[in-house]
């Protein structure tokens, strides 16, 4: 009975500690996105208002930051885009990126099309206007979130291959003086 007692209590120790290194995880990916996000909305916020256009949404990066780092979370534990993994850094960096930001385009544009059947417009009339509704601009805000998604993987790469722990001490910890 004793037994049955420490293998249960075990794990339930393992189910709180992946679910404590889960929300750290989803904090990291969460708050990286809403900086990255929260900057586009304030470069779209200026140039519309040059064009004396208001701008009200200012929880939309929120929001998207959320959805993304769901979306995100989930893919890294489904392991997508993890194939290049003993690859050299550079091409598991390049490679998730690049996945990750299709990923992420199309999430959104999947989402804005639900929201807008759901409310009623059709398919054509609900499909969003990534980049100005172009296939250019969409290229180019591909580009933009391949740019920013970039810093984000290495650090995540380069984490996986020298350890978590060692790489946060290397870039938050003190150093000492030489």
């Amino acid at each position: 009975m004793a037994a049955r007692e420490n293998i249960g209590a075990k794990r339930a120790w393992s189910l709180k500690e992946r679910a404590i290194r889960e929300l750290k995880s989803f904090a990291a990916i969460f708050l990286y996105l809403w900086i990255v996000l929260g900057i586009f909305f304030l470069h779209e916020m200026i140039v519309l208002e040059e064009h004396h256009i208001a701008v009200a949404h200012y929880g939309i990066a929120l929001m998207n930051a959320l959805v993304l780092g769901k979306v995100m979370l989930v893919a890294e534990n489904m392991r997508f885009a993890g194939q290049l993994a003993d690859e050299p850094l550079f091409l598991a960096v390049l490679y998730r990126s690049i996945a990750f930001t299709i990923l992420f385009i199309g999430f959104y544009m999947l989402e804005e099309i639900a929201v807008g059947v759901i409310k009623g417009k059709t398919l054509a009339q609900s499909f969003p206007d990534i980049g100005g509704g172009s296939v250019q601009g969409i290229f180019v805000v591909g580009i933009i979130m391949f740019v920013a998604l970039t810093p984000f993987f290495a650090y995540r790469e380069l984490g996986r291959v020298i350890g978590e722990s060692t790489l946060h001490d290397l870039m938050f910890k003190r150093r000492s003086p030489r």
